[in-house]
């Protein structure tokens, strides 16, 4: 999720904790421990950049490290304060602010490496990474708390209040895509499309507005699923399926095919044009609806430089015309109309 969000999660976690005893400055600390395992972000410097999108979201927003990171900055805040506030309350604090983190990454499409060092990532793809009906409501109830005195009873119920929103909310998500992806290959064969391997993941800002990701032998093809109306077939992208580029290219006598099969989940396709190559990853959804069909491209792509089958240069990309085209009036309008 993004660094508000988790912010605002860590702080919940911490009052909750710890709230009664040190007052806002649990919400304080919380904020922070909640942030930490993003830091990995400054690695990437030091990584090739398919290897720094392997190491995001690897062992910092693993398990292991909310138990080893947890208890000591717990002790290390503990000593800071001079042991005003118990050892318990403080790696309490720490660890859930910390450990919560990846709980809630799990629930976007690019999941979290839990259980490092395990190889895999655990994703439910029902929330996407900016879902203001999530943070928003959230953020309030933390915000009032912050206003009462630490002794008064109305303090916690207002930051239970904002925990038990934000967890129903997290389910009511998992219940939608289960659901949608129940009828996924269903919504396709009213246009006679004979599709396998579809993918449920919610479209930018809403969780009311689904995009479903299914392929046959030779394409992709990308649905979407409005809660407020009926599928419509005519809505659905294609995206051509090219695969072989990769296998023949080497970066410094390295092939990266499976890195980024892996990073992908294997929803993706390249595009060659003389000498560069995208590789675009299609979990991340097209611009059509958000920029009312002015742009149809991937969002999200690798761009690499090539000469003579050698990666020069590799670069993470977004849609640059998506941003100059994107029309948030008529994307919200298509999430609850299909007129």
């Amino acid at each position: 999720m993004d660094s508000l969000t988790q912010i605002v999660l860590g702080a919940g976690v911490a009052e909750a904790v710890a709230g009664k005893k040190m007052g806002n400055k649990a919400v304080l600390w919380g904020a922070v421990a909640g942030t930490i395992p993003d830091l990995d972000v400054f690695l990437r410097f030091f990584y090739h950049p398919i290897d720094a999108a392997l190491v995001h979201r690897g062992f910092s927003h693993s398990l292991l490290f909310a138990l080893l990171i947890g208890p000591f900055l717990g002790f290390i805040f503990y000593k800071l304060y001079k042991k005003k506030y118990d050892l318990k309350s403080w790696i309490w604090l720490f660890f859930l602010g910390i450990v919560t983190h990846p709980i809630l990454d799990m629930f976007t499409n690019y999941g979290t490496q839990f259980l490092w060092p395990f190889n895999f990532r655990i994703t439910f793809n029902s929330v996407f990474v900016i879902d203001p009906l999530y943070t928003i409501p959230f953020m309030v109830c933390i915000i009032v708390a912050m206003t009462m005195n630490r002794e008064n009873p109305k303090r916690k119920k207002w930051n239970l209040f904002g925990i038990y929103y934000s967890t129903s909310y997290l389910l009511y998500g998992v219940i939608v895509k289960l659901f949608i992806l129940s009828n996924a290959t269903a919504y396709f064969q009213k246009d006679n499309r004979i599709v396998k391997n579809p993918m449920v993941t919610p479209m930018p800002l809403t969780s009311f507005y689904w995009m479903i990701l299914t392929e046959d032998d030779s394409n992709y093809y990308v649905g979407y699923k409005s809660l407020f109306y009926e599928f419509n077939p005519s809505d659905i992208d294609t995206v051509k399926k090219d695969k072989q580029a990769l296998y023949n290219l080497k970066w410094k006598g390295k092939n990266y095919a499976k890195q980024l099969d892996f990073i992908s989940n294997g929803y993706y396709t390249t595009v060659q044009n003389k000498d560069t190559l995208r590789f675009y990853d299609l979990r991340f959804g097209l611009t059509s609806k958000l920029s009312n069909q002015q742009v149809n491209i991937p969002v999200k792509s690798f761009t690499m430089v090539i000469d003579n089958n050698t990666v020069q240069k590799t670069f993470e990309t977004f849609s640059k015309d998506l941003f100059k085209k994107v029309t948030f009036g008529k994307y919200i309008h298509k999430i609850i109309s299909n007129e």
